[in-house]
């Protein structure tokens, strides 16, 4: 058994699951997380130039940022060297991303095409969920098209090769090996095949091809060779799906020519408003304004360098993309115009060739004169030699949808930042360069969005429900922290009792808020030896009804003699809890002692010689102390 290649030491290289353009796709092991990967390695001869290998980096670098469920993430990237047959080593670019089990849109299309427009409209609005959340990230795809689309086993839709298409073309301008044009031809915006300036609105173009694609089983421009078919991306109108489709109705008609307007000034603006008429389409519900008038006009009226080229008579000259190779002309060589002048019968006799001499003499005068106004409109309109510089709009205090769509249409990248701020959320704070500061195109634009204060001052929530409290909080964009149930509140059962931090206090947006909320249970204290009136607010303070009982005692008058409910016991707010409380003795009644008088016993008088006083008086001795 052959050992498998491994890349960068951790990804074991298994069997081939797809071949592109650009790349070979295999299943992949990550041994070090032991999960199932799709390893994608880019061709040898994109490679050569080490300024791509910076660019290929710098790119899946950024395409690794992009965290969305409708976007196939990017874990890895980096280059692994083989050796050729004759030796040299070369390096071979790779990266590594989510392996979805499902199949292509190229896939799918090639086992059944067209879809139901329903499920037409179903995946192209998970392609535009991609490209709303990658555009609001500054990342242009360049490269829509059915196999850049995954269908996973459940339905679900993926956009993958982010950032890729970026890379190699940045890197074509160095590299005289690849003279490719970045993008599949039938997917070409009218500004990516004249080799303009790319943006946004780009990827919506290359997504109204796609659509027209699954509701009609075939791209809307079909020519022999991808320049031919380039051409009529500048310059001629789409056809209309339902005239491929007859059971595509005129709201997707209308949606579907909207995206594929020429000018990207004209369609749509943004994956989101593409995506909200395209679902609008699907449910039966009325489209937008734009939309409607572009299918009442018919698409597009062809654009006036096509109707020249059309004429009888009239090369029409063409200016190719730069690095886009000349079509060939049947009869050999390059051709340069795309249509070829109308020839005449060597046979036909001199007048009549005269005739036709002085005609195509007139419509060439009158060409020329129309190219010759456009070139000098072209030259007044354009910029100072040299000069790619653009105004940056003025953004502050606009929405951030309004503001990314307003730089996008200035030809720069929008980078925006929540930062706190006591304006409007969602609004633009600041913009970095400033308004009407001159810029080169494609420079990023940084947009700091409001994201509301970063303090908000706690307000007292005593006697709120928890419920209550919560709601409160989350207003306030706080969180409930820990809640801690409190006896003893003097509140009922489910009471916020107190914060922490305390009310008043200011806290950071987002952080946590501990409740005490009352359990509704009351604890019997000890009040016995204290004053009625003191024991009865002690006790109604917590929650107590109480109840007052006397009974006599040598204790202090109105002091408790003994409660009903022990010290320390828990019982329910409310309860009742007797006093026993101390009133002085009732007094001693007083005892009446009633007194006999003697008894007199007369008896016979008798005699009683007394003798006289004596003189003498006897005093009693004086005792001192």
């Amino acid at each position: 058994m052959s050992t498998p290649r491994l890349l960068g030491g951790r990804y074991e290289v298994g069997r081939l699951l797809g071949r592109g353009g650009m790349a070979e796709v295999h299943l992949g092991h990550d041994t070090r997380l032991s999960r199932p990967v799709a390893i994608k390695l880019l061709r040898s001869d994109l490679a050569r130039d080490p300024s791509f290998l910076a660019r290929f980096r710098r790119e899946a670098q950024s395409a690794a940022g992009l965290n969305h469920a409708s976007i196939v993430a990017v874990y890895d990237s980096g280059e692994d060297r083989v050796t050729e047959s004759g030796g040299a080593s070369v390096p071979v670019p790779y990266i590594v991303m989510e392996y979805v089990e499902g199949q292509t849109l190229r896939e799918l299309l090639n086992t059944r095409s067209p879809l139901d427009p329903a499920e037409a409209a179903r995946i192209t609005e998970g392609v535009l969920d991609a490209l709303a959340y990658s555009h609001r990230m500054g990342i242009v795809h360049r490269d829509i098209k059915p196999a850049n689309v995954m269908i996973g086993a459940r339905g679900e839709i993926k956009v993958m090769d982010f950032g890729i298409a970026r890379a190699v073309a940045d890197a074509n301008a160095t590299m005289t090996q690849t003279q490719a044009v970045i993008g599949t031809a039938q997917y070409l915006s009218p500004e990516q095949a004249q080799g303009h300036h790319v943006d946004a609105r780009s990827d919506l173009y290359s997504t109204g091809c796609l659509l027209f694609e699954l509701l009609t089983g075939r791209p809307p421009f079909q020519a022999d060779s991808p320049v031919a078919i380039a051409y009529q991306h500048v310059g001629q109108a789409a056809p209309r799906p339902s005239s491929f489709n007859p059971e595509v109705g005129p709201a997707l008609d209308a949606v579907v020519l909207h995206a594929l307007v020429k000018d990207r000034e004209a369609r749509y603006q943004d994956a989101t408003a593409f995506r909200a008429d395209l679902q609008a389409a699907r449910l039966g519900r009325p489209i937008s304004d734009a939309a409607r008038g572009t299918a009442g006009r018919g698409g597009e009226a062809t654009v006036a360098m096509g109707a020249l080229g059309a004429s009888a008579g009239a090369a029409a000259t063409t200016v190719l993309p730069a690095g886009a190779p000349a079509p060939e002309d049947p009869r050999g060589g390059a051709n340069t115009a795309t249509l070829p002048a109308i020839g005449h019968d060597p046979d036909e006799e001199p007048r009549r060739r005269r005739g036709l001499a002085y005609v195509l003499l007139v419509l060439a005068v009158v060409g020329a004169l129309v190219l010759l106004g456009l070139a000098g409109k072209s030259l007044l309109n354009r910029p100072p030699a040299g000069s790619t510089n653009v105004a940056v709009p003025s953004v502050v205090d606009k929405p951030v949808e309004t503001a990314e769509a307003e730089i996008r249409a200035a030809g720069l990248v929008p980078e925006s930042s929540d930062v706190a701020s006591t304006k409007e959320v969602g609004h633009v704070v600041e913009q970095s360069p400033g308004a009407e500061e001159m810029v080169p195109r494609g420079s990023r634009v940084a947009l700091s969005v409001s994201a509301g204060p970063d303090t908000v001052e706690l307000p007292d929530l005593t006697d709120y429900s928890e419920d209550e409290a919560r709601t409160a909080l989350a207003n306030l964009n706080l969180k409930v922290g820990q809640t801690k149930l409190v006896d003893d509140s003097g509140l009922d059962q489910g009471k916020v009792v107190s914060t922490n931090p305390e009310k008043g206090t200011s806290v950071a947006v987002g952080s946590s808020v501990a409740l005490e909320v009352s359990s509704g249970k009351i604890t019997a204290v000890d009040v016995v030896g204290k004053s009625r009136s003191d024991a009865a607010q002690l006790l109604g303070d917590r929650g107590f009804r109480i109840k007052t009982v006397y009974a006599e005692s040598s204790e202090t008058e109105d002091s408790v003699l003994k409660q009903s409910i022990k010290p320390g016991t828990k019982v329910e707010d409310g309860t009742e809890i007797t006093l026993t409380v101390a009133q002085p003795p009732r007094p001693t009644p007083t005892t009446v002692t009633t007194t006999t008088p003697p008894t007199t016993t007369t008896s016979p008088p008798t005699t009683t010689t007394t003798p006289p006083p004596s003189s003498t008086t006897v005093v009693p001795p004086i005792t001192t102390p």
